[in-house]
């Protein structure tokens, strides 16, 4: 099973499967909380009380709705997106070619990440911000509520806490990659 589970072939059905229901329950979304007009109808599904609810809201800066305008005024939102968007993505494809391969944890939290980001991406470059729909309540002393999301912030959440605890979770298999690659250093010096 573990085989099966740490092959590119299975990272890239996640990474599609991940952008697939991102996508979908964007769609959803949007034609559910908006109006005839195309404007937010404001209007909200309970799933469990007011602590996890449904309601659109579109987030047109970066994570936290951060605005990367105000870093770099002379570039357009769309052109730093995209441009981070591609160094991103080189740097996980890089990282994720650097993963041991006996580390799958690491390999399908990374798979989990890129698909997230490959998710956002589309709808910066399809209208220009994200679309959020999420929205859950958290403990009143951590903040008064968790800024809304979507599939693709918890993939990219999910696989980011896979990526922490691969070391812990694959103590054994940690170790003797270090192991290998201390004795590789001794014998190259």
């Amino acid at each position: 099973m573990l085989k099966k589970i740490n092959t590119w072939k299975f990272h890239l059905f996640v990474i599609v499967l991940g952008v697939v229901f991102d996508q979908v329950t964007k769609f959803w979304a949007v034609a559910r909380f908006t109006n005839e007009s195309g404007f937010p109808n404001y209007q909200k599904i309970q799933i469990i009380g007011d602590y996890l609810r449904f309601a659109l809201a579109y987030n047109e800066g970066a994570a936290f709705s951060s605005r990367p305008q105000d870093i770099l005024p002379f570039l357009s939102p769309t052109i730093f997106f995209l441009l981070l968007t591609i160094v991103a993505m080189a740097a996980l494809v890089w990282f994720y070619r650097s993963i041991d391969l006996r580390d799958w944890v690491s390999r399908l939290g990374l798979s989990m990440v890129f698909s997230g980001a490959i998710g956002n991406f589309i709808d910066r470059m399809r209208i220009q911000k994200v679309v959020d729909f999420i929205d859950c309540d958290l403990p009143d002393f951590i903040m008064p509520r968790f800024p809304t999301f979507n599939v693709a912030d918890s993939f990219v959440t999910v696989g980011v806490v896979l990526l922490l605890l691969s070391p812990l979770v694959l103590k054994k298999i940690h170790k003797e990659i270090k192991e290998e690659a201390k004795a590789k250093k001794e014998s190259a010096c």
